[in-house]
């Protein structure tokens, strides 16, 4: 018997046709997302055009996605107060000026604020796009639908570092801002179409907003955000001003939560948590998250420093994670509604994990085909995760309750990356310490094995080098020690990842099902 939705979501249809409302939706929302990852390797040519140095760049990710994470909890209230429409088209309109904006910035001062100014248009986009295509299809297509919106949620932060890559060498980091300009055009003209609100939005836009909640918010995210961008640098809480933003976005979340359980009119309705099925999707969505967005940033640092691809070459590499991704979300999308949602969620997550294993086999001398596969099967998971879990976390939710619950999917989706991305620059920096420590034992004079490649390195040496090849022989040895440490830093990275899947399995079998043939029949 297949899984059925609440009767009261049935209750309105829109004029238009379902699958234009989707496409509308889709094209802002690939853009926005698109937007996550494509600037991340262009980084150096940033910091060179503005003249500062990489780590000053990197405030160019951090203030996007601060400003993104403290819109993200507001999409109920927002789309509840302006309506779905207009703040739809709103966003779509902020995000392509910032991005023009972003194009034309001299300074880093400039082009920060830009990007502040995109993150708070991108932020909303996201989860009142995923609200609208919910509202608009009924509820036993909604699984079809969520199908479709995955290739861009999926694809673009896949392809996002390719497209950057090749922008950026063969025209100018500027144009990965400028090429939104010709999509948001396009995005805003068709929203104005065929993007309509439901009845009882206008019934909600009476409320007042929580100030004092969106403080405690912004503090919080903004904070967090924060440590988490800057902490491997600073050696986390052994600097005292990150043990500070800790402290604030820790007060700041407590404060946050007891403020929106206590006022009439919360900034978030946090009572949606009282939903099994959602509150589980949260903690999942979160683990995917981390692990997606980990492995996107682990594997581009791994070819790039150890195995010497350029920024565009890394990328290419990764590509068909995209294929793969794209292929089996249409897959996806046809048997979702004949195979149970946790089934694929837990086909996702094994083979999310098989992936990550088989990515903790890499050595110095892989062929390309060697992260391709491995590549190609995470980006298979994926599609049997994202689908069928985003359709059973919302998909027995209200339709008024859709905006604000999205909102936080999404938030929790980024959340779970910017934790995933952290853990792996810190894993890397920390576990290469440690290999290299236990490693460089080895280089002893009483070790019989290194005598032996010490003596045959000179020896080869000796013809081009003369008096110093005993000199360039240890240099020579050592730097392959350090690689070899780096090397057992991904390995264990990767390894964790799959380890950290499946222990996510059992959280599949809290999810609820909701049955029976009358419900269904009704919801039809």
């Amino acid at each position: 018997m297949s899984e059925a939705y609440p009767q009261s979501q049935a209750a309105w249809h829109p004029r238009h046709n379902p699958w234009l409302i989707a496409v509308t939706v889709m094209s802002a929302t690939f853009m926005e997302v698109l937007d996550t990852s494509v600037a991340n390797v262009s980084l150096p040519h940033i910091a060179g055009s503005l003249a500062v140095t990489t780590e000053e760049s990197t405030w160019v990710l951090t203030s996007y996605l601060v400003a993104n994470a403290i819109v993200l909890p507001m999409t109920g209230w927002l789309g509840n107060y302006f309506g779905r429409k207009k703040l739809l088209i709103a966003c779509i309109a902020s995000f392509t000026l910032a991005s023009v904006l972003c194009g034309m910035a001299t300074n880093l001062p400039f082009l920060i604020l830009a990007r502040i100014l995109q993150g708070a248009g991108g932020g909303a986009m996201v989860p009142i796009s995923q609200a609208i295509l919910l509202e608009s299809f009924p509820p036993q297509k909604r699984g079809a639908a969520m199908a479709a919106f995955a290739m861009g949620v999926v694809v673009a932060p896949i392809i996002g570092p390719t497209l950057g890559g090749w922008i950026t060498d063969n025209f100018s980091w500027r144009w990965i801002f400028y090429i939104n300009l010709p999509v948001g055009i396009a995005a805003i003209l068709m929203a104005e179409a065929v993007v309509e609100d439901p009845p009882y939005i206008a019934d909600a836009r009476i409320e007042k907003i929580d100030v004092i909640g969106f403080a405690f918010l912004a503090l919080w995210l903004g904070a967090l955000q924060i440590m988490l961008d800057k902490g491997e640098q600073e050696a986390w809480f052994e600097s005292g001003w990150i043990r500070g933003m800790a402290i604030i976005s820790g007060l700041s979340f407590l404060f946050f939560i007891i403020r929106e359980i206590r006022t009439s009119h919360p900034l978030v309705d946090l009572s949606v948590l009282k939903n099994r099925n959602f509150a589980v999707g949260l903690l999942m969505i979160t683990l995917v998250g981390a692990v997606l967005y980990g492995t996107t940033a682990a594997l581009p640092i791994f070819l790039q420093t150890l195995l010497g691809y350029s920024a565009l070459q890394s990328g290419l590499a990764l590509s068909p994670r995209g294929i793969g991704a794209f292929c089996t979300t249409i897959v996806v999308g046809r048997i979702i509604g004949k195979v149970k949602n946790r089934y694929l969620i837990l086909i996702g997550f094994s083979l999310l994990a098989i992936s990550s294993f088989w990515l903790g086999r890499i050595n110095m001398t892989i062929s390309p085909k060697a992260v391709i596969w491995p590549s190609v099967l995470n980006g298979i998971s994926v599609s049997f995760i994202f689908v069928p879990l985003t359709t059973i976390s919302l998909g027995h939710l209200r339709q008024e309750q859709m905006p604000n619950a999205t909102g936080l999917f999404n938030l929790m989706r980024n959340l779970g990356g910017s934790f995933g991305i952290a853990g792996v620059t810190t894993l890397l920096s920390r576990e290469a310490q440690i290999r290299h420590v236990s490693l460089v034992e080895n280089l002893s004079s009483f070790n019989p094995v290194f005598q032996e490649r010490y003596a045959a390195v000179a020896h080869s040496l000796a013809s081009q080098t003369g008096s110093e090849s005993t000199s360039q022989a240890l240099f020579l040895l050592y730097s392959q020690l350090h690689q070899q440490s780096q090397l057992f830093a991904f390995v264990y990275d990767f390894r964790l990842f799959g380890v950290l899947c499946i222990c996510s399995i059992p959280l599949v079998f809290l999810f609820k099902s909701i049955r029976g043939k009358k419900v269904a029949a009704g919801a039809h």
